[in-house]
């Protein structure tokens, strides 16, 4: 080794001569000394003492600070709410924008069926008939459904084609009224 020639000069030029090499050549490509990185609870924290370090330790205030500070807010709520009322008071009354419903309320829904049955009192057991496209498969699915509806006059027969309107609960099973009949069983 001691005639290697870059050992060989003066201390300091050898050592200037080691160091450029060990550094890679530029100073921007050497890597910054990495840390560990933080998990979720550090970086909280590290945003709450920063948080802390802005705006200073919170001082701890006397009972009649705190009464005092009550009282300033009272007082500007206060006069909130009495310029709100003001306002409002100079506003012309609006119409409320709701039709006359002293007869009905809401939306009845309405379905056309066939009458099953006419045996009870008053009473006619429609079945409902729908035909829809399936969601996925896209064929026709045919399903049907039987309701109670009530009929006053005892009017409809067994194959009558009827409509019937939704109405309050009249019995245990009946929640629909017959309306009209629409076509007569041949």
């Amino acid at each position: 080794m001691a005639d290697d020639p870059e050992t060989t000069g003066p201390p300091d030029e050898a050592a200037a001569q080691v160091e450029p090499s060990a550094s890679g050549g530029d100073a921007a490509d050497a890597p910054a000394p990495a840390e560990p990185p933080k998990t979720p609870k550090e970086r909280r924290q590290a945003r709450r003492s920063a948080a802390v370090a802005k705006r200073g330790p919170r001082r701890a205030r006397t009972p009649e600070e705190r009464v005092a500070e009550r009282k300033r807010k009272a007082d500007e709520r206060r006069r909130y709410r009495a310029r709100v009322k003001a306002k409002r008071a100079e506003q012309p009354k609006q119409e409320p924008l709701v039709a006359d419903t002293s007869d009905k309320t809401g939306h009845q829904k309405e379905r056309l069926g066939i009458v099953v049955s006419d045996k009870a009192d008053k009473t006619i057991t429609v079945r409902i008939d729908v035909a829809r496209r399936h969601r996925r498969y896209q064929k026709t699915i045919r399903t049907s459904s039987k309701l109670h509806a009530h009929d006053e006059t005892n009017d409809a027969n067994t194959g009558d084609l009827v409509r019937v309107v939704e109405s309050r609960p009249l019995s245990a099973t009946k929640r629909w009224r017959l309306v009209e009949i629409l076509e007569r069983a041949k």
